[in-house]
């Protein structure tokens, strides 16, 4: 009796063990019951809630929790706050439209803990585990090269753009490459657009620089670093009846699509891909939820100039 009744407790105890091991071992494959935490400074940005939206909805699918959340503008907090989900042992951390540099010191916290970090529109930086974006060197080039030809090469130039955030700055740095192989075309001013509000605080901006600008010729273009601040200042060259200055912004975000169609000073813009580099994003978590290495540490998404 005593002998049957210890055969059973071994066999309970196998099939105990068979079962734990079973979860454990679809939890690392299909990523179940993983929390994804998406941190960014910039939620109110239509493009970074596109992102963090496609981001959420992904992850759902996958059966992963997501945690969202947005400093609106302030950094300092974003590094408290990235401190936090660290502390929580989350499963990944995604980074939207931040600069990693600012954030070095928990991203190498973050890697000591085995907590991958992922860039999705922003930069890529040692102790990440990669960063999906869309070429931004190549889209300024783009949309630089259509609005110098539209300028006629020649001209004065207003330069709207936000160089914190990594895309942004990459795509200036390069507008700055560009204007040095082009005389003709003079940059009056550059200004800094403060976010959260870009539209509204670029049109201001516009407006005040229509103000000390009344005569023609004094500003043929603006040079907006994507579509926000290209739509406030489309707006406020239009509310003056200027018809001499074009804008062109990066971004292809629906409001500014179809301020291009209607003919407004919006000329062109690059559309990116953003549900594209989620996509990206997500199998990249994937990977290494399996234990697979990624694909890359700085994966883009394709780009399109979009004119009239």
């Amino acid at each position: 009796m005593k002998k049957t009744l210890l055969i059973m407790v071994a066999l309970l105890l196998v099939l105990s063990l068979a079962a734990c091991g079973s979860s454990k071992e679809g939890e690392g494959a299909a990523g179940g019951s993983k929390t994804i935490s998406i941190l960014t400074p910039y939620l109110s940005s239509v493009t970074t809630n596109e992102m963090v939206e496609s981001l959420k909805k992904q992850a759902e699918e996958k059966g992963w929790k997501t945690s969202v959340i947005d400093t609106k503008g302030d950094v300092g907090q974003l590094a408290s706050r990235m401190e936090d989900v660290i502390s929580s042992k989350t499963g990944a951390i995604v980074l939207v439209s931040t600069d990693p540099n600012q954030l070095k010191s928990q991203i190498q916290k973050a890697k000591k803990k085995d907590i991958p970090v992922f860039g999705c529109d922003s930069g890529f930086i040692e102790g990440m585990t990669m960063n999906a974006t869309s070429d931004n060197k190549e889209m300024s080039k783009m949309i630089s090269e259509y609005l110098f030809k539209t300028m006629g090469a020649k001209g004065n130039l207003v330069v709207l753009t936000h160089r914190p955030h990594p895309g942004v700055l990459a795509r200036t740095v390069q507008l700055d490459e560009m204007l040095k192989e082009n005389s003709g075309i003079t940059k009056v001013t550059e200004q800094q657009v403060e976010v959260p509000g870009p539209i509204e605080n670029s049109r201001k901006q516009m407006e005040s620089l229509l103000l000390s600008n009344k005569q023609e010729g004094a500003i043929t273009a603006v040079w907006a670093g994507w579509d926000e601040p290209a739509i406030g200042a489309a707006q406020a060259i239009e509310a003056a009846g200027r018809k001499d200055i074009i804008v062109t912004g990066i971004d292809g975000n629906s409001q500014a699509v179809e301020m291009i169609k209607k003919g407004s000073p919006l000329v062109a813009t690059v559309k990116q891909n953003f549900t594209g580099m989620t996509e990206i994003v997500v199998k990249q978590i994937d990977l290494v939820f399996q234990g697979k290495p990624v694909e890359g540490t700085e994966l883009y998404a394709p780009a399109t100039l979009i004119t009239k």
